[in-house]
């Protein structure tokens, strides 16, 4: 490789003493110490029965769980970028892009190769000392590697392992014109020999957006997995290889491409969240501080991104020179382009296990665990002295961490560094570590209004309430605990999360509740008088898991709270109680409480000939499996109950219908109806007497019944009284009316127990005339009277 845009470096003395270059691995974006002795270890998951008892109320505590904290971002406002000749054409212009595939047919530019060209110093500072031993010299710490291009077409990898090369990045791509024809060659025979190696992208960023040269890597070789052996991404960002050339007629302009810093800032953004999100790695960033600070401005906000620092020393010294301001260290340094090994020479800035987890995708803190533990007083603060001398990495979603005599501080690019210490970090283990609850996002915290304290973790919090305990409340209970009024409302957490429940449902217990939760149905707590009606319910076996939370203002005063297959009503006056399937749907065929009220209690089964009911303040609603689920109030249970209930006339097969003659009612069942009058009440007409009563003409014959039958008579025989007459039934004469004027007729002959006996029929009018026909004779009605006669 050639040598790149980098000034002298003066000599700033060795950095090969322990301490130093420990804590300079700490530092480096991307790094992973070896996770042997990773912590925390997983917890045994427990499991729970289902329908665990109440909570039993504890003192109120004030605040609301405290928010997870924000990210932190920072932004730089670049200043503007020299400027040379303008730009003559369409840079972007497939035209372009022809002229620039044709010109790049020998390899194209490789790293570094902005240094050649003293048109491209303007902004590049190249460099005009180097060492003398350069080509031989190498760093007396790390990992050593290379990189190459097509300019290097013919080499022996083994002879490059006997030298000491571990790594290898490759030359993949440039701008959006060229790709490298032997990139499969050279990426396979590297790896043949056990490198670890990657691909880089030579960045045009005149030539066209980011994203499409992000693309167009991928495309041709710039992908990465964590298979351990491919090394994660590069682009290459540096001074115009082509700074004041003309080639095939389009001007080439200055070091900085003719771009604003700001433009070249945001081109680099767009290619490092185009690659994040086509392979799941940000890329390393190889660059030179010098162009950095001059052409792009030296910007914040790119620490996530690994440093490959390009900087030749002019003495035999492992002082890599400055660091552009986004990064405190580099993780891999270009120190020669003339050797030891082909191409250009590099040193990974770690261990070669470190090395092997950069390549699997785990980073290191960057030094933010060490600037924690310095900011919370050190070895004398609450977290006490350093037991390990480095940070671990490898742990779940490239997280680090390191050890203290009082607890751990982890750290993660997303959350930064937090301590989790004694009874949180208990709490965390129990919640699953990591892969349960993510990091922490916060340090400990307590609010001065309560005596709970608590620690915000990615995905829930942990709450420490005196004389409860510490206890994890997930994200995804965090909602219901808010609609259940947080802690004024159930208090603070007195267990984990329980799972193992009927139906693979989970609960948490709360000072003054229970949250439950199932797939189906999220989660929502469970309180008081709802609890125990859900209890008496049969759980989350009978009306299934809440649907959502307890909602008021329902007519007269009521709550309610809906399950999976019912739900779960209360009033003052008469407590909190289920009603389910065929009970509500005959409730709502009266509409609901304003007719019958809330329920008073729960269904309650064995009935005759197996049915059910349930009591509600203003009535009754029974069940069987022949006739469904339908009330019975006031009047009409009276009159159900003179008529013998179910074993007489059997359940109710609908509603109460109004609007008959002379404004009655009636409610039918599987044995007949009752019919109610405001003059007659509620009565039960059932059998032989309801097919007399039509044969009488019904209401308007002999009005509505206004008692039930009555037996014992003469002969066996019974009657039911109607307010225009009655019924009389014999087996022998079935049932039939007598109505005025018969009756007083029939009774100066002895009713049945004279001559005429029963009636056999009801009065049939003639012309003129109407005639009741009894076992021994008739009564004829005329203008004139009645008049009997006997057979």
């Amino acid at each position: 490789m050639k040598r790149t845009q980098l000034p002298p470096l003066s000599l700033l003395g060795s950095r090969i003493g322990a301490v130093l270059l420990a804590a300079s691995l700490l530092a480096v974006p991307g790094l992973v110490p070896p996770a042997a002795a990773v912590e925390p270890a997983p917890v045994t998951t427990t499991t729970a029965t289902p329908a665990p008892t109440a909570s039993t109320p504890a003192p109120p505590a004030s605040p609301t769980p405290a928010p997870a904290a924000p990210s932190p971002s920072s932004s730089a406002t670049p200043s503007p970028s020299p400027s040379t000749a303008p730009v003559a054409v369409d840079r972007t212009s497939e035209a372009y892009r022809a002229a620039m595939t044709a010109a790049t047919r020998s390899g194209g530019a490789e790293m570094g190769e902005a240094g050649r060209s003293a048109a491209a110093a303007t902004g590049d500072k190249a460099t005009t000392q180097a060492l003398a031993t350069e080509g031989t010299w190498t760093p007396t710490f790390g990992i050593k590697g290379m990189d190459v291009s097509q300019h290097q077409p013919s080499i022996n990898w083994q002879q490059q392992w006997n030298l000491g090369a571990r790594f290898v990045y490759i030359k993949a791509t440039e701008g959006n014109y060229y790709t490298n024809p032997i990139f499969s060659t050279q990426y396979s025979g590297s790896r043949a020999v056990g490198m670890i190696r990657g691909a880089y992208h030579f960045a045009n960023p005149a030539a066209s957006s980011g994203a499409d040269q992000a693309r167009i890597f991928v495309q041709n070789g710039g992908g990465w997995s964590n298979d351990g052996y491919t090394m994660p991404p590069v682009l290459d960002f540096e001074g115009n290889p082509y700074a004041g050339q003309t080639i095939n007629g389009y001007y080439q302009g200055n070091a900085c491409y003719d771009m604003s810093r700001a433009a070249l800032t945001a081109w680099a953004k767009d290619f490092s969240n185009t690659m994040k999100s086509l392979t799941g790695r940000l890329p390393v960033i190889y660059t030179g501080n010098y162009w950095w600070k001059d052409c792009v401005g030296n910007p914040l906000g790119f620490g996530d991104n690994p440093l490959w620092l390009a900087s030749y020393p002019v003495s035999a010294s492992n002082d890599a020179g400055p660091i552009p301001a986004s990064w405190s260290t580099y993780s891999i340094w270009q120190f020669s382009s003339t050797g030891p090994f082909a191409g250009d020479s590099n040193v990974w800035n770690g261990s070669t296990a470190q090395l092997q987890s950069f390549a699997r995708g785990t980073v290191g803190s960057n030094g933010a665990i060490d600037a924690k533990w310095v900011a919370t007083g050190g070895a004398t603060g609450p977290l006490g002295a350093a037991k390990t001398t480095s940070e671990s990495c490898g742990l779940v979603g490239n997280g680090c961490y390191r050890a203290f005599t009082n607890g751990n501080i982890y750290w993660t690019s997303a959350t930064g560094a937090h301590p989790v210490t004694g009874a949180y970090w208990t709490a965390w283990g129990k919640a699953g570590w990591q892969t349960g609850i993510g990091y922490a996002t916060s340090d400990a915290t307590c609010p001065t209004t309560t005596t709970t304290c608590h620690q915000t973790f990615q995905g829930g919090n942990a709450y420490n309430t005196p004389g409860v305990g510490t206890f994890v409340v997930k994200n995804s209970y965090m909602a219901a605990w808010k609609a259940a009024g947080w802690q004024d409302g159930i208090g603070y957490p007195k267990s984990n999360e329980n799972c193992g429940l009927y139906g693979g449902g989970c609960y948490q217990e709360f000072t003054r509740g229970n949250i439950y939760w199932s797939a189906a149905t999220g989660a929502h707590a469970v309180t008081g008088d709802f609890w125990a009606a859900w209890g008496r319910a049969g759980w989350q076996t009978k009306i299934g898991y809440p649907t959502n939370d307890v909602t008021c203002g329902l007519y007269g005063g009521g709550c309610y709270q809906s399950f999976g297959n019912g739900n779960i009503y209360q009033s003052s006056a008469t407590g909190a109680h289920a009603v389910t399937g065929a009970f509500w749907n005959g409730w709502k065929e009266v509409r609901f409480q304003t007719t019958i009220g809330y329920p008073t209690n729960e269904a309650v089964c064995g009935q005759y000939g197996g049915g059910c009911y349930q009591t509600f303040a203003g009535g009754t609603i029974y069940w069987s499996s022949a006739t469904g689920a339908h009330a019975v109030t006031g009047e009409y249970w009276k009159g159900w109950q003179r008529a013998g209930f179910q074993p007489k006339i059997g359940y109710p097969t609908g509603t109460v219908s109004c609007g008959l003659y002379n404004g009655g009612c009636y409610q039918p069942f599987t044995g007949g109806n009752i019919y109610w009058s405001a003059a007659t009440g509620a009565h039960a007409v059932t059998g032989a007497y309801w097919k007399g009563w039509g044969e009488a003409a019904w209401q308007r014959g002999i009005g509505y019944p206004k008692g039930s039958v009555v037996c014992g008579l003469y002969g066996s025989g019974c009657y039911q009284p109607f307010s225009g007459g009655n019924i009389y039934w014999t087996a022998a004469s079935g049932a039939h009316a007598v109505n005025e004027p018969y009756m007083s007729q029939w009774r100066v002959a002895g009713w049945q127990m004279g001559k005429l006996g029963y009636p056999t029929q009801a009065a049939i009018s003639y012309a003129g005339y109407k005639t009741v026909r009894f076992q021994g004779g008739t009564m004829t009605w005329t203008a004139s009277g009645v008049k009997m006669a006997y057979f």
